[in-house]
């Protein structure tokens, strides 16, 4: 059985920014939560201390680590939330997330907020992706 996947759009404004407004997923067997990922290296030590750009390659990366552990890709991907310390910060880097995205031939519903601090100190942003396969 493969996976189905119907973009749910009442506004075609957020296709132009790389996301679906909601997608109906069906004929999937496995769904795959995942904890919110940072940019921790391998022995679960931050990186990057104030570097954005930096930060959000190596929580992408953290976030394919997980997915391919699962067996999965980004092309998996239904629902990314996105926190950030500094959303304006985060803006002019935004693009590579959805290029990375839009590559893998997918515009997950997605949600950014702003939050005041992320669990581990000098880290600028946290993904965590709900996968589906």
């Amino acid at each position: 059985m493969s996976v189905q996947r119907e973009a749910i759009n009442p506004w075609p404004w957020s296709v132009e920014l790389g996301f679906h407004q909601g997608e109906v997923v069906s004929g999937h067997t496995r769904t795959l939560y995942c904890s919110g990922q940072t940019a921790m290296d391998a022995d679960g030590k931050p990186q990057h201390d104030g570097d954005m750009a930096a930060q959000l390659a190596l929580s992408l990366a953290n976030v394919e680590a997980v997915l391919g552990e699962a067996g999965m890709s980004l092309a998996n991907v239904v629902r990314l939330n996105v926190y950030t310390t500094d959303v304006d910060a985060l803006f002019p880097h935004y693009g590579v997330l959805a290029a990375r995205l839009g590559a893998a031939g997918v515009a997950p519903a997605t949600t950014m907020l702003g939050v005041n601090r992320l669990a581990v100190p000098g880290q600028m942003i946290e993904l965590e992706a709900t996968a589906v396969g």
